[in-house]
């Protein structure tokens, strides 16, 4: 069967089935990215003995350079490799990031995560991008289609949160980062034996062009890709640098940006961008309070917290990293069906109030998060229970907005900057890794000595006032939503 990219839209029921396979894709590399991500914290203050301010820093750095690099890697798909050779080439050096940190953690750490970085960054917008090519623009089934796919996105999450932290802490390292690499062989396997059924979708941009000289072009993607890795290691190793980069990538992007913006004829798409920019920027500020998860969060967990869930004895760094997943995947068919039982009425909140609320439940939880110090015993140990119930309610803001926020920014983008933009949505997830990392470092204390008790209330205290920024956000973006609608001409 030919598979054109009009009999790819023209699908049965609710679902592509083309999205499942991309379902699994993805389900693979978040096991990977997951599973790495919840123990950078720990392993490097329990391995590499780095301080709770020094841990912070490195793992905004490392975080905010994965999500930078994945404008880069939108870039070169939209205009040299097409998403289907920049997946494949992202997916292969993340799975030499993996193994080579496996073959000695101590040594090889930064090295690894250095190809890691690199390689999310070709992998992860790119995969997306494809989602969104799997409807028409006006298929009102797209909201449902990335519903599924951020499902599978968290089904990879909880399992590489839960395996990654048990190898590692009870086990293996080496085990751990081992693990990472094999499931995204998997994906990788995934995608190779079902990428003819996305026919067109993702295929290079200069597919046109001479098989040699495309061929030149994209040789040099991948070299200027490798040449990078001195420069990304150098900064992963000196957060200092990661200030330097941070502090030049920005304007520069912004100027690229509105370059494709006044290249636009269209008054329509040019209102439907600045659209797009807006709800990129709000996401940096979400970002950068959701993302304690990993970093101060993921120490508070390992410091602070009883290991009693419920009945259980569990281990509470394996709730940290797994609690979120496990309620998106609880609740996001509760809350879509929600949002279709109310539309049916009338009553469903426009996008923008979702992105308001978002900030609302955000808030709520790093309030939860501040009460655990109302449940401290003397040793400076607070219930898992409480810490747990507030991850229920900053999951509730999450799929508030980050579902949404893919469709969305697919939806608001002309198709010929849906790369792009998918990079920016993610750049603007790297500015908001960075500035989790800053907070994370400010609230932890300055004494290298410090008791638990001591920790304990000078993490909450800056939770707390994570809260409070939350709350004015939220009622900041309520009051804007009018403004936001007709910025978005009728795009919902």
């Amino acid at each position: 069967m030919e598979y054109t990219l009009e009999n790819i839209q023209n699908f049965k029921g609710k679902y592509p089935k083309q999205l499942w396979y991309l379902f699994l894709t993805e389900m693979w590399e978040r096991f990977c990215f997951y599973g790495m991500r919840g123990v950078l914290a720990i392993f490097m203050v329990s391995q590499l003995q780095l301080s709770d301010k020094e841990s912070n820093l490195k793992y905004g750095a490392i975080q905010a350079f994965v999500y930078a690099f994945t404008f880069i890697g939108g870039i070169f798909a939209d205009k040299i490799l097409g998403f289907k050779k920049s997946l494949f080439f992202g997916g292969m050096v993340m799975i030499a990031g993996n193994l080579i940190i496996s073959l000695s953690p101590h040594d090889f750490f930064y090295y690894g995560i250095t190809l890691s970085i690199i390689g999310t960054g070709f992998f992860k917008p790119n995969i997306s991008s494809m989602v969104g090519e799997l409807y028409r623009e006006d298929d009102p089934r797209r909201d449902a289609g990335f519903g599924l796919f951020y499902s599978g996105i968290n089904i990879g999450a909880l399992l590489g949160g839960a395996v990654c932290v048990y190898l590692g802490k009870y086990h293996s390292w080496s085990l751990a980062f081992l693990s990472a690499a094999i499931v995204m062989v998997i994906g990788l396997v995934t995608f190779w034996f079902t990428k003819k059924t996305i026919g067109p979708i993702g295929d290079s941009p200069l597919k046109h062009w001479s098989a040699s000289k495309r061929l030149s072009r994209e040789i040099m993607v991948y070299i200027g890709s490798m040449l990078s890795i001195p420069l990304i290691l150098i900064m992963v190793k000196d957060t200092g640098y990661t200030d330097m980069f941070m502090y030049s990538i920005g304007p520069i992007v912004i100027v690229y940006f509105i370059y494709e913006l006044l290249k636009l004829k269209s008054k329509t798409e040019k209102s439907r961008l600045i659209a797009a920019f807006l709800f990129i920027a709000f996401s940096i500020l979400f970002w950068a309070f959701f993302e304690q998860s990993g970093g101060s969060l993921s120490l508070f967990a390992a410091n602070n917290l009883d290991n009693k869930f419920l009945f259980f004895t569990i281990d509470p760094n394996i709730i940290n990293n797994t609690s979120n997943s496990f309620f998106v995947i609880l609740f996001s068919p509760l809350v879509g069906l929600l949002w279709v039982w109310m539309s049916k009425r009338s009553i469903e909140p426009n996008t923008v109030i979702k992105f308001g609320l978002g900030f609302l439940f955000l808030s709520a939880s790093f309030f939860i998060f501040y009460y655990t110090r109302f449940f401290v015993d003397t040793q400076g140990v607070t219930s898992l229970n409480v810490f747990t119930s507030a991850y229920l309610v900053i999951t509730l803001g999450e799929l508030c907005l980050s579902p949404i926020g893919l469709s969305i920014i697919t939806k608001l983008s002309p198709r010929h900057l849906s790369g792009m933009m998918m990079g920016l949505w993610f750049l603007g997830s790297a500015y908001g890794q960075y500035v989790a990392g800053i907070l994370g470092a400010g609230m932890s204390t300055p004494n290298e000595n410090a008791s638990k008790m001591e920790k304990l209330m000078s993490y909450t205290e800056g939770y707390k006032q994570l809260a409070l920024y939350a709350l004015i956000c939220g009622l900041v973006l309520i009051a804007l939503s009018s403004v936001m609608k007709k910025l978005m001409h009728g795009v919902k």
